[in-house]
């Protein structure tokens, strides 16, 4: 079936069209599996999940030292260099060697002591052990992704997402109902090598085109220019998942395990919709943001995607918002006390998305220091109210402080976009 002309004719339509696709399936399937989860393992499971989740995601970016957003943005300037292109995988090829090893030799060694602060308890060392031998995964599955998304791949970077999620889920059904929790965390533990072999699959030609294997070299040309966007993956991906592991701990210390769980289950809800604008930002706006030079080109532009996406979002989470009670009934039966989280949920997510769009400016021209600022800044922000409203208001405390911290996080990035603009104009008065 046809996509109607005004969809075909405007990128950013196709590519969130598309998504819908994909993001649709997911969620029908996530709706099975959440509920699957929810029954047998319980809030303290779900809290559990949550924890190796954010470890994974962690690992995600430490394992290829955070160049991922390098990839996507010189992928996207040198795919007809290939001169250039061999320059950065050889650099890429050395950041990864050197975080899997690092990773993996500290997953290894230290794995009772990330048992004891994740879960409570020794009982999962054999856990994080077995990530230690999976990291290689973790490390090569983000920088194919980084390529797919550099190259603008959309129709293939959804199938990917599509098979590998239904892939990867396949195996934690089967694992959660012969093993319990146990089977489910190891499952999850086991999903980058399953998405791993779908990209290799799906997009090993391609990757052959641009990815010369056997020239790779131990060398690291590009290394100031990735050092860059690992220091702000550093800061973005790394700090905000020991962040969310260090609230969520806090939470099962100062009030429950079930209300960790609680809160871990509206994160979850929370992620399957904003995973919908992931994909969107690598594969169209940073691209976008890095070939415009001039602020009203960046006006129209910035408008044109909030004209687009906005209205999408915010009739979606009005959507859920008033369906919140049978949206819980249906994924998370008894999980009762999370209807008051979704109106702070909701609210700090529309936030979010529309400073996030202005937010991949910092990446899309490498503006590190404003991107560090505001990253510390969020963070800080959410570390400190979520420790506050949570003495005054419990687990809705944690959401409030996600809500207000992103206020804050919009007006310093507006800020910030627009005096990159004034500077870079004054610049180019001063030399006329």
């Amino acid at each position: 079936m046809k996509l109607p002309r005004f969809i075909r004719t405007n990128l950013l339509l196709k590519i969130t069209s598309l998504n819908a696709v994909v993001i649709s399936v997911r969620l029908v399937i996530s709706l099975f599996v959440q509920r699957l989860l929810a029954e047998i393992v319980g809030e303290a499971g779900i809290y559990k999940i949550g924890q190796l989740r954010s470890l994974t995601q962690l690992l995600t970016s430490f394992t290829s030292l955070g160049v991922f957003n390098g990839i996507v943005k010189y992928v996207a300037e040198y795919k007809e260099d290939k001169e250039q292109l061999q320059k950065l995988f050889s650099t890429t090829f050395v950041f990864t060697v050197v975080g899997t090893v690092v990773s993996g030799t500290a997953l290894f060694l230290f794995a009772p002591f990330i048992s004891e602060y994740l879960f409570g308890a020794e009982t999962y060392t054999y856990l994080i052990r077995l990530l230690a031998v999976i990291v290689p995964f973790i490390s090569v599955q983000r920088v194919f992704n980084g390529v797919v998304n550099g190259l603008s791949q959309y129709k293939q970077f959804a199938k990917i997402e599509l098979l590998s999620y239904i892939l990867s889920v396949t195996l934690t059904v089967v694992f959660l109902l012969q093993y319990d929790l146990d089977g489910a965390l190891v499952a999850i533990a086991l999903t980058p090598v399953v998405q791993v072999s779908v990209m290799l699959f799906l997009f090993v030609r391609v990757l052959r085109e641009y990815v010369q294997f056997k020239k790779l070299s131990f060398a690291t040309p590009l290394a100031k220019s990735l050092l860059a966007f690992s220091l702000m993956s550093f800061v973005s991906s790394i700090l905000l998942n020991y962040v969310e592991i260090d609230i969520r701990s806090m939470l099962a210390d100062q009030l429950s395990e079930e209300d960790a769980g609680i809160w871990t289950a509206m994160t979850f809800i929370s992620k399957n919709y904003m995973v919908f604008s992931g994909a969107i930002f690598t594969l169209y706006v940073i691209p976008k943001f890095a070939s415009i030079h001039d602020r009203s080109d960046f006006n129209k532009e910035l408008l044109s995607i909030y004209k687009t996406l906005l209205p999408i979002f915010g009739i979606g989470m009005i959507v859920v918002y008033l369906f919140r009670d049978l949206v819980i009934e249906i994924i998370y039966p008894g999980f009762t006390e999370m209807s008051q989280l979704f109106k702070w949920q909701l609210m700090g997510d529309f936030i979010r998305l529309a400073s996030l769009v202005l937010a991949h400016q910092f990446l899309a021209k490498k503006m590190v220091r404003n991107f560090i600022f505001t990253e510390v800044m969020s963070l800080a922000l959410f570390y400190s109210f979520a420790y506050y409203f949570t003495d005054q208001y419990g687990v809705e405390g944690v959401v409030m402080a996600h809500f207000v911290r992103y206020i804050i996080y919009f007006l310093v990035v507006f800020f910030l976009v627009y005096r990159y603009f004034r500077k870079q104009r004054k610049k180019e008065d001063i030399e006329t």
